[in-house]
């Protein structure tokens, strides 16, 4: 899998956060948010971890299409903010008909069990035996996480839909 392909996954920078936070600015003074949502969305900027989190926070905003094909930042700021809207890749990746965000975390997963196994094989050879396979505890807890997961989010249109889910409800709870 291509570095491009996990850009949502990777950690964002100080600068990628203060860039998203002009342009939530910005917003504030065009008329397009209230000061609650400015506030809100603030918070949630600062406390971004990635560049999925932060694409999130501005997907709503005109003028504003996450870097899909670039593993980090321009060097011009987080984004840059085209003039036309962003085209429809509906998350599917390269690899057929499965979504971006399925394959990441599995890779994810498929990672941490083959460094566990690895070793595992490593203290194994050096004993002379096999030794008791501990990795299973590794990938059987968190492959059933997983697989919870990735099934729930995929049933419920996949991580887009949960993220509007979870603004709406956000949404609901300040209006009351």
């Amino acid at each position: 899998m291509a570095v491009a392909d996990r850009r949502e996954n990777l950690r964002a920078a100080d600068v990628d956060r203060q860039f998203v936070a002009e342009r939530l600015k910005a917003a504030v003074d065009e008329g397009r948010l209230s000061l609650g949502e400015y506030d809100d969305r603030l918070k949630e900027t600062y406390a971004a971890r990635t560049y999925g989190d932060l694409d999130v926070i501005l997907s709503d905003l005109p003028g504003f299409r996450p870097v899909d094909s670039a593993a980090i930042a321009p060097a011009s700021g987080y984004a840059a903010a085209p003039t036309s809207p962003a085209p429809e890749s509906g998350g599917r990746g390269q690899f057929g008909r499965q979504p971006h965000w399925l394959l990441g975390i599995w890779s994810g997963w498929l990672i941490a069990v083959t460094v566990n196994v690895v070793i595992w094989a490593l203290v194994s050879i050096s004993n002379g035996e096999a030794v008791y396979f501990w990795p299973m505890w590794v990938a059987g807890p968190l492959g059933a996480v997983l697989l919870a997961t990735s099934v729930s989010t995929y049933l419920a249109g996949g991580p887009d839909a949960a993220r509007e889910l979870k603004r709406e409800r956000r949404r609901q709870r300040r209006e009351r």
